[in-house]
């Protein structure tokens, strides 16, 4: 077994004898003296072969990559690298065996390789090699020890969890698995521990965690996977601020650890606020431009346009950019009307106040007094931009909310020292959806209405508010949860409320619905996006930078070629017929 790291050594250990084990990261054949930089996981450290030395055979046909053996004394450095832990050293080689060479390698192992992503996920193996991947892996394994560690030491009970289970509506496409025992019949893979952590909760394990594989067949995206993980709480007879307090301490816990920062106490805002000032759920709060409502400016307008939106009860809201009016030309501002469109807003008006006064789309049709409260309400400085959406009030938080993030990124408006966490709270409890024409569960269907609120969870879906929250994290979710629903009877008001028939409750919640009736206690929990905590501590906004053997955007793996095809066999044996 190997003993010793390269990065365990450094000037103290002169003189010693050493015995090194690792990958050949580049050769260098100096006047006679070969130098070779042998990489372990650990590091770097530099080897002399000497002409004369029965391993200058062996180091001649060396080729990157290769694996390795040697053995050799320790020896101060003439020409140090204080970029390296062990620039100060190197080993003079007195034997050297290959264990086994390497072709050609298709891409430099390097951290700053310019291969396309394509191709080192096809030669992922060879990509762990590189510094930032293999420390990204290493940080995982920290952070999740970490974890584990705090929620011990809290009385948490790790529970693993099946991932063949019954195929359960919780927001997104099943992953299923046919069954060859019972053909025509179908496991899934499990979205998240959702039913079996309530179960166990049921069962009196009162404080639960894992860490736990999730698997949804969804579009992906930079920050998503198909198959992901998610660091699973659970916890019977509290609140949401003993939730809350357990997941403060932990991320701070984890950030003093791993990035040397001591967090300050989480900022809280209620969905409604949120979307009010910053047009999302999950906002960077890194920079301010926030949202500002103008419809009242407005209230006597001769503009048609605002007038028409005003009446037929919609709003009008905008950004101020500051000291940016200079950076916008009229062909940027095009742009930056069909990105709003994206988001169904009509159209993207503008104004720049110069030299005390105000320009652009909408400045001629604006009357004096809607002039001066504008400068005055926006507090307008020279040079500065604004940019205003006028329409229905769902459409002109999501198109301004999405605008915001954009021009804080474009214009570089974010302190990226910063780690700023948000809980957002008091989610809606169910949300319209177009395509079934009716509402459904916006969180999923276990959650928990507010208690004033419970008379509104059938006669007033619009208004009713949950016991719902998510964590934010620099603009990204980093975790959902929510109080559950305890009490038989409150589930099944949830369910008739999104349109689940008793019927349909039974079939595809018998075993969950059965256990309320054996004394449920009250409890809730979170789960928490353990790739997405690691693609933030590693400075990365790529989550395949983080996961050993990531998916493509269009979920294949290049390097086993998954999904593929299947023998006539195995269809045969699963009762399976392609179409």
């Amino acid at each position: 077994m190997k003993k010793n790291m390269n990065a365990s050594f450094n000037i103290k250990n002169v003189g010693e004898e050493v015995t090194l084990y690792g990958w050949v990261q580049k050769k260098r054949d100096l006047g006679g003296l070969t130098f070779i930089d042998l990489r372990d996981r650990s590091g770097i450290i530099q080897l002399v072969v000497r002409p004369e030395d029965a391993a200058h055979e062996v180091a001649a046909i060396l080729k990157s990559e290769a694996v390795i053996k040697v053995v050799g004394k320790i020896s101060e450095r003439e020409s140090k690298n204080p970029k390296l832990p062990t620039g100060d050293i190197e080993v003079l080689v007195s034997e050297m065996e290959l264990i086994n060479n390497s072709i050609d390698i298709p891409f430099e192992i390097s951290k700053d390789t310019t291969a396309l992503e394509d191709t080192r996920l096809k030669y992922r193996y060879l990509d762990i090699r590189r510094e930032n991947i293999k420390d990204n892996l290493i940080l995982r394994h920290r952070v999740t020890m970490i974890v584990r560690n705090f929620l011990s030491n809290l009385g948490f009970i790790e529970v693993e969890t099946p991932i063949l289970c019954k195929s359960t509506p919780e927001g997104a496409r099943d992953y299923l698995v046919p069954s060859r025992i019972s053909n025509g019949k179908f496991y899934a893979l499990p979205q998240s521990p959702q039913i079996y952590k309530q179960l166990l909760m049921i069962g009196g394990i009162e404080r639960y965690f894992q860490i736990a594989r999730c698997f949804r067949d969804e579009d992906l995206r930079a920050d998503r996977q198909p198959e992901f993980t998610q660091i699973d709480i659970e916890m019977s007879f509290i609140e949401e601020e003993d939730i809350w307090n357990v997941v403060e301490e932990m991320m701070k816990e984890i950030f003093k650890e791993i990035k040397g920062v001591k967090l300050d106490k989480f900022v809280r805002l209620t969905y409604n606020e949120c979307m009010d000032r910053f047009g999302s759920d999950k906002p960077d709060t890194r920079f301010g431009m926030e949202l500002q409502d103008i419809t009242d400016i407005f209230a006597n307008t001769t503009f048609e346009i605002f007038k028409n939106i005003i009446y037929d009860k919609g709003v009008i809201n905008c950004l101020v950019v500051k000291n940016a009016s200079d950076k916008f030309s009229r062909k940027d501002l095009d742009k930056l009307t069909d990105f709003v469109k994206i988001y169904k807003a009509k159209a993207l008006s503008y104004l720049k106040y110069n030299a005390n006064e105000l320009s652009g789309s909408i400045s001629k049709v604006l009357s004096n007094d809607e002039s001066k409260e504008l400068i005055e309400r926006l507090e307008l400085s020279e040079n500065d931009l604004v940019l205003i959406v006028a329409d229905q009030k769902n459409i002109v938080k999501t198109a301004l909310g999405a605008l915001r993030s954009k021009l804080g990124h474009d214009l570089d408006l974010i302190d990226k020292t910063k780690y700023n966490f948000l809980w957002v709270t008091e989610f809606p409890m169910y949300e319209f959806s177009e395509e079934e024409n009716r509402y459904v569960a916006a969180h999923h269907p276990f959650t928990s209405p507010r208690k004033q609120d419970v008379d509104k969870l059938l006669t007033d879906k619009a208004n009713c508010y949950s016991r719902a929250y998510d964590l934010v994290l620099n603009g990204y979710e980093l975790l959902s949860g929510s109080i559950r629903i305890h009490d038989a009877v409150m589930q099944k008001k949830v369910f008739d409320a999104i349109g689940l028939t008793d019927e349909e409750a039974r079939a595809k919640f018998g075993f969950f619905l059965d256990a309320f009736k054996y004394g449920a206690p009250p409890h809730g929990g979170v789960g928490i996006g353990l790739e997405r905590l690691i693609m933030i501590l590693a400075d990365t906004d790529n989550i395949r930078d983080v996961v050993a053997f990531p998916k493509t955007a269009s979920a294949a793996c290049l390097m086993t070629e998954a999904p593929n095809v299947v023998d006539e066999k195995q269809l045969n044996d699963l009762g399976i017929k392609l179409k």
